[in-house]
């Protein structure tokens, strides 16, 4: 058997490598390398296209599923554009009733779409989903630190917080 001897010349080297495997042999695994070579490469482009494809279809679908929503937005902007083109004459009430009706449709197309309204009167204020924007004496002490009233109403999007709700909340004066 031939030695294998890795301080030795690379032409003693090859010499060696061509008596144990045959002369053929070599130019079989150089060929091997290079066909295993060219795979890997195509595999990897086919691999960077394939993502390129999936980014670009998921972008697609965003941006569908948001025309869809912008869509049913419309008719509720069409209402809001009639009652601001209303005969300026028009008595308050018709035109609260109007502003009403617009709305109850915003807000159930928000609900449709996974939006939730978030008011908490009378629950325990929860700096996670409330932002305090002021304190008031509590009436007595088990309304300590409970929400007594909301200014602005917080909204979650299919259970993802939004926007906290802003409130005030009950504080015992008297603990501190």
């Amino acid at each position: 058997m031939a030695s294998t001897d890795m301080s030795a010349e690379p032409s003693s080297r090859s010499e060696s490598t061509q008596s144990m495997f045959g002369a053929g042999r070599e130019g079989k695994l150089q060929s091997e390398v290079a066909e295993l070579k060219d795979r890997h490469l195509r595999l990897a482009a086919e691999f960077d296209n394939y993502r390129k494809r999936i980014n670009r279809e998921r972008s697609e679908l965003s941006d569908r599923a948001q025309a869809s929503f912008v869509a049913r937005l419309l008719d509720v902007l069409d209402d809001m554009d009639r009652l601001v083109a209303s005969d300026p004459a028009t008595p308050l009430p018709s035109l609260r009733a109007g502003l009403s009706a617009v709305d109850r449709k915003l807000s159930k197309e928000l609900e449709d779409a996974g939006v939730e309204r978030i008011d908490p009167v009378g629950t325990p204020f929860d700096p996670s989903q409330h932002e305090a924007v002021s304190t008031v004496p509590s009436p007595d002490r088990s309304r300590d630190q409970q929400v007594s009233a909301t200014f602005a109403p917080g909204y979650r999007f299919k259970g993802v917080l939004v926007r906290p709700a802003r409130v005030q909340v009950f504080s015992d004066q008297s603990q501190r």
